[in-house]
């Protein structure tokens, strides 16, 4: 049995391509069958996310319940924030796109099956990354990737929440054009002055092993690493030779791509000095520099039912 025998949890409306409402009565019958006490917090528009997220965190403190992330990476990164200031167990319930916090916990996309091995599972300590004083499950951005996710949510408004939409959508952004960053990247040890498209800071392994890049192994072992990539100022072209290395697990063998494992680097825009446009596991934010990636001081308590081996993928 989980160490939380009850359940607050925040659903998205909107996410995913099953319908809120039958996903919903899915996960009650499951959990009406397994006698586990239960509460929705629906994010339906009446109320922003953030005060959704707020009472049903109140809930699981005052009654000992997990909180639970039924929705998409803005929902469960949202949700995470909350359990993790507040010490609380989480689950989760997804219904995204790509799905990475689900794949690499074992957590499957369908809807009973997901509440099945929530039921099942036990908590299992996370790492998770931070950007200033923002989690990150998966990963954080500046520069070229912001705008991408940016673009990508209007395609995707428009012509559905598809993996292909998300595809092209990348792909117009890159072909546009973009204006490379400056900056100045330390560690504590040594500072580098940095011209790129964009960094990129990642924290799950099953993303990092599906473009390859070699620091998916430092970042599974949940030891304080993340791993970050930079790519050197280059032409369209070349781009495009970068996302197909990407699609195909071979980015890390690219001249032009320089990755690297670190436990915090510290970011200082050059000539740039207020809020700077972060990409955090999907969702765009504005923070002011500097901007410091790190490992959180402690572990997020994660409901899992298993955990994924390097080299594999759940699903």
């Amino acid at each position: 049995m989980s160490h939380a025998s009850s359940f607050a949890i925040v659903m998205n409306a909107g996410s995913g391509k099953q319908s809120a409402e039958e996903a919903r009565q899915t996960i009650a019958a499951v959990l009406d069958a397994a006698g586990r006490p239960y509460r929705f917090f629906l994010i339906d528009g009446d109320r922003d996310i953030v005060t959704v997220v707020r009472d049903a965190a109140a809930h699981a403190k005052a009654t000992g319940a997990a909180l639970v992330a039924a929705g998409g990476d803005g929902t469960i990164n949202c949700v995470a924030s909350a359990a993790w200031a507040d010490d609380l167990v989480m689950g989760v319930l997804p219904q995204g796109t790509f799905n990475f916090v689900g794949r690499t916990h074992g957590i499957p996309l369908d809807a009973r099956e997901a509440t099945e091995a929530l039921v099942r599972a036990t908590p299992c300590d996370t790492q998770i990354g931070m950007v200033n004083d923002r989690v990150f499950l998966v990963n954080g951005s500046l520069g070229l990737y912001p705008q991408v996710l940016e673009d990508r949510e209007a395609w995707k408004q428009r012509f559905g929440r598809h993996r292909i939409v998300a595809l092209w959508s990348g792909l117009a952004t890159m072909m546009r054009g973009y204006r490379p960053l400056r900056i100045e990247v330390s560690d504590g040890e040594r500072t580098r002055q940095v011209r790129t498209p964009t960094l990129f800071v990642g924290n799950n392994a099953l993303q990092l092993e599906k473009i390859g890049l070699d620091e998916a192994e430092a970042v599974h072992r949940n030891e304080g690493w993340l791993a970050g990539l930079v790519l050197k100022p280059i032409g369209r072209l070349t781009m495009l030779g970068l996302i197909l290395r990407g699609a195909l697990g071979k980015l890390g063998e690219a001249e032009n791509a320089v990755s690297f494992a670190f436990r915090e680097i510290t970011v200082q825009p050059k000539h740039h000095h207020h809020a700077i446009k972060v990409a955090v596991d999907g969702e765009i934010v504005w923070l002011e520099p500097p901007i410091v990636f790190r490992a959180a001081p402690r572990p997020l308590r994660l409901l899992t039912d298993r955990v994924r081996q390097p080299g594999e993928d759940p699903g």
